[in-house]
Parts: structure tokens; sequence; C-alpha cells
């Protein structure tokens, strides 16, 4: 299960790189075509911003399954290894339960967004769309969580 976890995780990560790559390109062909021409692809900010906040999504099950949350070990630093492994555990369950409520209410948002066919300012955009990309790397993330709450981190996975 867990080889499995991470290879959602990574495929969830290479999309994103995918989207930013994107982003990257859409943002030098407007700026290029802004100081060379004058002109601009419209709505550019727009589509930096749906997929910027797409592209975080997508990072979180990769970070989670490398362990690359930021930990403050002020007061566990000089704890036993055991103590340590409990508290990284709890941690774990905090970040599944909250990405698990994350997961929910984007999902209702996304619902919200198909009935009511809200869309970005300039272009329209749809914004279901946005929330389509977000909930399943959400709810992976909630999973992987869940998974190493339960069951402990594996050695090999642990960052230095």
């Amino acid at each position: 299960m867990y080889k499995l976890l991470k290879l959602l995780a990574k495929f969830c990560a290479i999309l994103a790189g995918v989207l930013l790559t994107v982003i990257t390109l859409i943002t030098c062909v407007s700026v290029i075509g802004r100081n060379t021409t004058g002109s601009t692809l419209v709505g550019d900010f727009e589509l930096t911003a749906v997929a910027a906040g797409a592209a975080i999504a997508l990072f979180l099950p990769w970070c989670q399954i490398k362990r690359g949350n930021i930990i403050v070990d002020f007061f566990t630093a000089n704890a036993s290894p055991n103590l340590n492994a409990m508290l990284d555990r709890i941690g774990a369950l905090w970040l599944g339960l909250v990405m698990a409520l994350l997961t929910w209410r984007s999902t209702l948002g996304g619902i919200n967004a198909w009935t009511s066919q809200s869309g970005s300012m300039m272009l329209g955009f749809p914004e279901w769309i946005v929330y389509s990309l977000m909930v399943p790397p959400l709810a992976l993330t909630a999973l992987i969580g869940l998974w190493q709450a339960l069951c402990g981190f594996p050695k090999s996975e642990e960052v230095s």
C-alpha cells in the first residue's frame, strides 16, 4: 500500500512541476509580448493564480511522503527516539485529519462552483476545474498522513 501511495505522490509532484513549467512559459510569453510589441496575454495572471493553487495542492502528497514538512524540534531535540517517533505519528495524524477536512470542504466548494457556474473575472475560467484539480491530491495527502500515523514511517523515507 505504501508503495502505491508513494507512486501516486510522485505522479502528483511531476504533474505539479509540469503545471509550474506551463505557468512560467505563459508568464514569459506575456512579459516578452508586453515589452516588445505592447500586447499581452489576456488573463495571464488569472491562469497563473489558478495553476499555482493547483500546483501547491499537487506538491503536498510528495512533501508528506518524504517528510518534508518543517519540524520545530527545539523542545524534543534531546528526547528519546521513541518519544520523537510517537510525536511524529501524532503530527501525521493531525495533518491527515486537517487534509481530510480540506478535502471535504474543497469538494463542497467545487460542487458549489459547478452548480453556480462561477468563473474568473477576465477569462470566465470555470472555478470548479481548480477544485477538481485540488481535491484528489488533498485526499491523497490525508491518506498518506493517516497511513503514517497508523503504520509509522519507513526508515528509508526519513529526511535528515
